[in-house]
């Protein structure tokens, strides 16, 4: 016979390494699902024992021993898990078996079918002492990939039954998870209720500061700070616009409903809606969400000397509707109608007044400039959509786990901390990324034809509108001085800014806007600061 053995070089494929399991090395992972499981030592010792005798029955030395603790095997992030993981990839040649109890014990997601075969890849197999399983051949492979599926398909069930109960509770008033800063769960008469504990009676105060003095989140928090309540701007904002504080529940398995719930009631429904800006006090009462179109300004305009908004009411004997500081003893009413007219003074100053060759001259201007300050953002709102999803996973994932018992109060309460922190940052982030229009030009066009006649518009609008227009041009208001009977702003928008500004160029004028007791310097700096560059020729 031909000696063929010369052609060795040009074979394909690594010589067969697998072990003989009779002489092999082996790790045991152990776990169950929760604490109180691992306190009960319901399982532990006994899948311990189960599997060391296993060991000894085949001849496997069992080298490393994993787990002994409650993890949840519904995702591959367990530290005992992980750890095991790590030990035998990095062992390969010494170990040839994972032993466990069961297969539900080592995983139980859709991920350990595709882990057991990696696993395979680097001759380590998975033994299950209960349920006895030649994988070795294809049909015993089968046989094993259809029992992780079952168990993960038992998952499934567990999870829609335990969302299905907790959305239960939520329909009938009863807060399954961990409740918000300032109360606290408590047992009375054998049931257990949410009340108010501390933390709550100062919070108590933050809403009735915010209704009643309108001071600022920022003078909340020093105050709260200076009682012994340390929170962030953040924490403050999200307090605020929680409906649990005034007895109600809100939550996303609710699909938009809210439901009353058996909490303890720490503010009245009128105080948190008046808190978020949705009530008006008059001498009838409440009234929400007044819209009168004799008094757009009202919360627009802020009293100059305390900084506090000013808001609206008729003297009903001779219908003439008033602007008024909300804080007591402040005094500072105007005639709506006069200071009406006294703003729509102002908005002339920034009406498009100018031929068609200025005209496309600023169109072309404020097209360069808005592209030169949102370059570079739709790549970074991107990435942080991408961030802001992920985030979203783990904070349904450990509320789920929360629910289950796989994670204590404490864990629970230190991750959702954090994760509310990331996500408002993420989110401010995204807002800002977010200044992008696909159809600059025709918002630019529509821009400028809106400027030609802002004065007449905003007089003419409905007052949905007219808080639009006012909010449009000053983002941060406007502040009237009653002793000059003037106003003053801290911000304008930069494209009315520099429409404003080349009105005081074109017409030679050097008084700026005397309405906002802005001159001809000041002006000029507020331009610059607004980064838009002025064109030179032309004028």
């Amino acid at each position: 016979m031909e000696d063929i053995s010369i052609f060795g070089s040009f074979a394909k494929g690594a010589p067969s390494t697998a072990k003989e399991r009779s002489s092999a090395n082996c790790v045991i992972y152990t776990r169950v699902s929760s604490k109180e499981q691992a306190d009960k030592n319901m399982s532990l010792e006994t899948q311990r024992r189960a599997c060391n005798e296993y060991a000894r029955k085949y001849g496997l030395a069992v080298v490393a021993d994993f787990g002994g603790t409650y993890e949840s095997a519904k995702t591959d992030e367990r530290r005992e898990f992980k750890a095991m993981i790590d030990y035998v990839k990095r062992c390969r040649e010494k170990v040839s078996c994972i032993i466990v109890y069961s297969l539900e014990r080592f995983s139980r997601n859709d991920n350990s079918i595709w882990l057991s075969g990696q696993l395979r890849k680097l001759n380590i197999e998975i033994i299950s002492v209960t349920q006895p399983i030649d994988t070795s051949s294809p049909a015993g492979q089968m046989q094993q990939k259809m029992l992780f599926l079952f168990g993960e398909f038992d998952n499934e069930l567990r999870r829609q039954k335990c969302m299905a109960g907790m959305r239960d509770k939520l329909l009938d008033g009863d807060w399954p998870t961990m409740q918000p800063l300032g109360f606290d769960r408590v047992r009375v008469d054998g049931k257990k209720k949410i009340v108010v504990n501390a933390k709550g009676k100062l919070l108590r105060e933050a809403f009735l500061w915010k209704a009643h003095e309108g001071v600022t989140n920022e003078t909340i928090r020093a105050r709260l700070a200076e009682r012994g309540l340390k929170l962030n701007h953040q924490r403050i904002s999200e307090i605020f616009r929680n409906p649990f504080y005034c007895g109600l529940i809100v939550h996303r398995m609710l699909e938009g409903k809210v439901v009353k719930g058996n909490q303890e009631q720490l503010v009245s429904h009128e105080v948190f809606l008046k808190v978020n800006g949705l009530l008006d006090r008059n001498t009838h009462g409440y009234t929400i969400r007044e819209e009168n179109e004799a008094i757009p300004l009202k919360r627009f305009v802020h009293c100059d000397d305390c900084g506090k908004p000013m808001r609206g009411y008729i003297v009903r004997k001779k219908g003439i509707h008033y602007y008024k500081c909300s804080t007591v003893g402040c005094c500072n009413n105007k005639n709506a109608k006069w200071l009406n007219d006294h703003f729509m003074d102002i908005l002339d100053y920034f009406r498009l007044d100018v031929d068609t060759e200025v005209r496309d001259l600023i169109r072309t201007q404020t097209i360069a400039t808005f592209n030169q300050h949102t370059q570079g953002n739709e790549d970074r709102y991107r990435v942080l959509h991408d961030e802001y999803a992920k985030l979203q996973k783990k904070i349904t994932r450990l509320e789920e786990r929360f629910i289950e018992e796989e994670i204590n109060r404490d864990l629970f309460n230190r991750f959702s901390e954090k994760f509310a922190l990331e996500k408002k940052e993420l989110e401010a982030s995204m807002a800002k990324a977010s200044e992008r229009v696909s159809n600059l030009d025709e918002c630019i066009d529509l821009a400028l034809d809106f400027a030609s006649e802002m004065p007449s518009r905003w007089d003419s609008s409905d007052y949905i509108t007219k808080q639009g227009i006012q909010n449009l041009v000053f983002p941060e208001g406007i502040r009237y001085i009653k002793e000059k009977r003037k106003s003053r702003t801290t911000r304008i928008n930069s494209v009315f800014l520099y429409i404003a500004y080349l009105q005081q160029v074109t017409a030679k004028k050097e008084r700026g806007i005397p309405e906002l007791s802005l001159d001809y310097a000041s002006f000029a700096d507020l331009v610059a600061g607004s980064r838009i560059e002025l064109p030179t020729s032309g004028l």
